[in-house]
């Protein structure tokens, strides 16, 4: 970090409010050149509206107080000035890549788009310039890479690609919006590294939003903490870890997932999904004119066995790429298999047809998304999402009937307040983008459970949260779990949160299982090279237990 005394952005009284209401109220904070700033906070703390808002990127903002950065007031220049400022002087990098980057563009033309612009290059100047970029941040072969497009290219590529146009005209301030949010350990330890050396190598500046502890504690070197609009604590991120002042940064140290869970039944439970020598495999094209007359095979899970007992939770781990959301597809019967795959008994019928065997077993299995914002419809009212899933599997239900027993789930899921029907009836009619978080993916349990499944698939349901929120969503699963006898499949990259809730874990690699057993020997005594590879990439980012 450097040690030049004045700071390259100095914020001071930013406040910050929409239709006069405020959401941010008045703070103050300031980086200095080459230094590293955590704004930590849970969701609607402020902390990603302080950032972009300095840019003026929150529309509809109402923005007051003082921002100097180089000796010039942001909040006080004109959109023409600004347009310099953004994308040159200071520049962004946002949570999820794949809404960031568009759909329609190559990632060599959204790159070179920025430098033909700002710096004046050449066409071919610009490509060539791309091409250094993406191989600064380790993609491999960057000349093909640069004519593909966002979807061709994995989630870490993706992140390489988003941290390489930001850097492409060499700015003084990175502002990192929750840039490994999505990632899996591994990528996280990777992306994070990548940031730290190219931040090292340009002496650039760079201000870190996010919800995650860990990621501060490894990367930054102040933090500041936001709560409700208000910035209740900041100072070197040692001190503020060690010796925190405040209650609110106190709450987020100590919000880390607790182990609390039902016991394991009987030896002789029969389980409610079971798999031997399960294969999943996509067709894939094969190069030169043996291509035109058949195709190639991809197997994304080879020969996989697992044993889910009821009552209990098997946390599937690795890396992106490694088969665990296709074995959950598969588990979901939405992805054809090869070898056997049973729920409670039964196998999934071939094909995709819209049978009464095929209803059954859906109503058995439900899924929690990762993602409740893009999993929940945003034209349809909460009663609604909740009560969908009825008309398939209860179509006997009136009316009546099935909003009553909506207003029971969401009850159980702990959303909907008591009160009277009016009330009630306000809350049933409001819309997704109305919740937090945390209340959306309590929607999303809420639609899996009104249909009385005994299996839930949950693919990362809490890796979009903030710590808190984490934790309180975690508790919720663990409590259902115990009171209805749930199973689930758990899908995560979280170590934490599969020590918090898996009675057993299977760690996949290349699409095979390199290791299974009681979750308490695979995270505390790993066999395979591999495990221990995952849980060190980890031991920065979470404390094992």
């Amino acid at each position: 970090m450097s040690a030049h005394p004045d700071p390259l952005l100095d914020v001071r009284g930013l406040r910050i409010g929409f239709a006069g209401q405020a959401v941010v109220h008045g703070i103050d904070f300031h980086i200095r050149p080459g230094e590293k700033l955590a704004l930590v906070g849970e969701s609607g703390s402020g902390k990603t509206i302080s950032a972009l808002s300095l840019l003026r990127l929150v529309p509809d903002a109402q923005i007051a107080g003082q921002a100097h950065f180089m000796g010039r007031d942001l909040l006080a220049l004109s959109e023409r000035e600004l347009r310099g400022v953004r994308g040159d002087e200071v520049a962004c990098i946002f949570q999820e890549p794949m809404t960031a980057l568009n759909p329609l563009y190559t990632i060599g033309d959204q790159i070179s788009e920025i430098l033909t612009l700002k710096k004046g290059l050449t066409t071919r100047q610009a490509m060539q310039r791309v091409q250094e970029l993406l191989a600064s941040t380790g993609i491999v072969d960057p000349a093909r890479r640069a004519r593909a497009f966002p979807h061709q290219l994995s989630g870490g590529q993706r992140q390489r690609a988003m941290i390489a146009m930001a850097l492409a005209s060499q700015p003084q301030l990175l502002i990192a919006d929750e840039p490994t949010t999505a990632l899996d350990a591994s990528l996280r330890g990777q992306i994070l590294d990548l940031l730290g050396e190219l931040q090292q190598r340009m002496g650039m500046a760079v201000l870190m939003i996010t919800h995650d502890l860990h990621l501060v504690r490894q990367f930054a070197d102040r933090v500041a903490v936001m709560e409700k609009g208000h910035l209740v604590e900041q100072g070197p991120v040692a001190a503020v870890f060690e010796q925190p002042q405040h209650a609110y940064t106190r709450k987020l140290l100590g919000s880390r997932p607790r182990r609390d869970l039902p016991p394991m039944p009987a030896p002789e439970a029969a389980p409610v999904i079971q798999a031997r020598q399960l294969v999943v495999a996509y067709p894939t094209a094969l190069p030169g004119i043996v291509g035109w007359f058949r195709r190639g095979r991809f197997e994304a899970v080879q020969g996989t066995d697992f044993v889910l007992p009821p009552g209990t939770t098997l946390g599937v781990v690795g890396e992106s790429g490694s088969g665990k959301s296709t074995l959950a597809l598969a588990a979901l019967g939405l992805q054809p298999h090869e070898g056997s795959l049973q729920i409670m008994g039964q196998a999934w019928p071939p094909g995709q047809s819209n049978t009464p065997a095929t209803r059954r077993l859906r109503q058995q299995v439900q899924v929690v998304f990762q993602d409740p914002f893009s999993s929940l419809s945003p034209r349809m009212t909460i009663e609604q999402i909740v009560a969908e899933g009825l008309t398939i599997h209860a179509p006997e239900l009136s009316a009546d009937e099935r909003r009553q027993r909506v207003i029971r789930t969401l009850r159980e899921v702990g959303l909907l307040p008591d009160g009277p029907a009016s009330a009630v009836s306000v809350w049933l009619q409001r819309y997704p983008h109305e919740f937090s978080g945390g209340q959306r993916q309590r929607i999303a349990i809420a639609r899996a459970l009104i249909v009385q499944p005994r299996v839930l698939v949950l693919d990362e349901p809490t890796s979009a949260l903030d710590v808190t929120v984490q934790q309180q969503v975690l508790e919720l699963l663990l409590r259902l779990q115990r009171e209805r006898g749930l199973s689930y499949l758990l899908i995560t990259h979280d170590v934490d949160v599969i020590w918090a809730m898996a009675h057993q874990v299977m760690v996949m690699q290349a699409g095979q299982v390199v290791e299974c057993g009681r979750a308490e020997q695979v995270l505390q005594s790993p066999g395979h090279p591999y495990t221990r590879q995952l849980l060190s990439a980890c031991a920065p980012l979470c404390s094992n237990p």
